[in-house]
This record gives C-alpha cells, sequence and structure tokens, in this order.
C-alpha cells in the first residue's frame, strides 16, 4: 500500500517508465505489452475514518493467452460476496491463476487487450478453442462446435458489462453480430458469444462480470 497520495503517484511515475515485463509480484514476471499501461486506483479509509488512496500503480497480474500475440488479460479485482465487504485497507482477494468468471456471488472487473485475429484464431479446431479456455481458466465456457459462427464461442452465468475503451470489437452471436467502438457498452446476459477483432489496430475492453443464475429454461 502506498504512504499516501504523493507517494503513490511517485510510486507510478516510477512504473510507468517500465514495461509490463518489469511489473511482478512475489517474482512473477509478466509478458509485454504494445499497449500502454493503466493505473488501478484504489481507495480505503485511515485509522480515524478518513478516505484515503491506498494503491495507485498499474494492475500486478496480468496475462497473455496462447502465446505472443495473443490477447492480454489486466485483473484488475474481483470481489467474493454480495453485499461485498468494505474495511479498511485490505488487498484484492488473493486467487490462484487466471479464472475466467467472477466468484460465487462475486464479481469481477479485468481489462482485455484484443489484438487483430488472424488466422490462429480463425482456424481453431474445437479442442483447441476448449484449450484456450483452459488457459483463461474457463475451459467449461467454451461451446465451439460444427457451423458454429465462431470458434470462440463461449457461455458464462453472469452478467458482464463491456465498456469499449479504444478500438473497434465485433460482438459475434447465435444469430447476428454487431460492431461496437470506443465508448459503446455491451449489456451481456449469459448469451452464448464470441468476440472479433476484425479491425487493424489492437481493442481494449473493460469488462465488469456479476455471478448470475440462468432461469426461463436456459
Amino acid at each position: 500500500m502506498c504512504g499516501g497520495v504523493k507517494a503513490c503517484r511517485a510510486a507510478y511515475a516510477a512504473d510507468a517508465m517500465t514495461s509490463i515485463v518489469d511489473i511482478s509480484r512475489e517474482g512473477q514476471d509478466f509478458p509485454v505489452s504494445a499497449t500502454q499501461p493503466f493505473r488501478r486506483i484504489v481507495t480505503g479509509h485511515d485509522r480515524s475514518g478518513r478516505a484515503v488512496i491506498t494503491q495507485d500503480a498499474p494492475p500486478t497480474r496480468v496475462v497473455e493467452i496462447g502465446g505472443p500475440g495473443g490477447p492480454m488479460f489486466y485483473e484488475v479485482w474481483n470481489t467474493r460476496e454480495t453485499p461485498a465487504v468494505i474495511d479498511r485497507q485490505s488487498d484484492e482477494p488473493a486467487e490462484n491463476g487466471l479464472v475466467l468468471g467472477p466468484p460465487k456471488l462475486g464479481t469481477r472487473i479485468r481489462v482485455i487487450d484484443f489484438p487483430p485475429e488472424d488466422d490462429r484464431i480463425r482456424n481453431l479446431t474445437g479442442a483447441e478453442a476448449v484449450k484456450r479456455f483452459g488457459e483463461m481458466g474457463g475451459a467449461d465456457a467454451a461451446r465451439s462446435a460444427a457451423g458454429a459462427p465462431h470458434p470462440l464461442m463461449h457461455r458464462t452465468q453472469t452478467i458482464d458489462y463491456g465498456i469499449v475503451i479504444e478500438g473497434e470489437l465485433t460482438l459475434v452471436l447465435d444469430d447476428g453480430e454487431t460492431i461496437v467502438r470506443t465508448g459503446d457498452i455491451v449489456i451481456q446476459r449469459g448469451t452464448n458469444h464470441a468476440w472479433a477483432n476484425r479491425s487493424a489496430a489492437n481493442c481494449r475492453v473493460a469488462f465488469v462480470l456479476i455471478d448470475g443464475q440462468y432461469t426461463d429454461g436456459l
């Protein structure tokens, strides 16, 4: 945790001069990103109950999926229950590896950098798609099948808010697709879907995932 706002800003300024590969915790290294890191600013309370900044630095959990050139997952925060516990200055609840969905009764916020899609993605087999989702901690979410509109179709029992920060991305559904661009927001309600970057530039999206429950025979 930072020792006040000035210390947090100074720590961030030093981190911003390095690449993602230099950001580590407990000896873990992270891959280089072609895009700029962003700040994760966490607030809390001091001993007298006054609001303070406790963390101001890029996210420390960054995972590249599928090897060099694959999407980059920036794990920002998660909560483990509803209502969420609000204490003075606790850290993000610890996790082992990447987990695709949110904790049970919890939430997750992550940012993903989607590079332009190429034949490595378009030609994935069903087994390869399951393996790819396994790297994301969600092999059971894969819904790839013969005739599917995209190899990385998947479905999770969640409500997802997807906010496009930069670039454009195609949202692919069982029936139809649409292009979302900077500033657009997708409310993804547990449907089978995939994301395809058919542009020539990176697309960055912030996702808030909320644990849900299917009903109406879904």
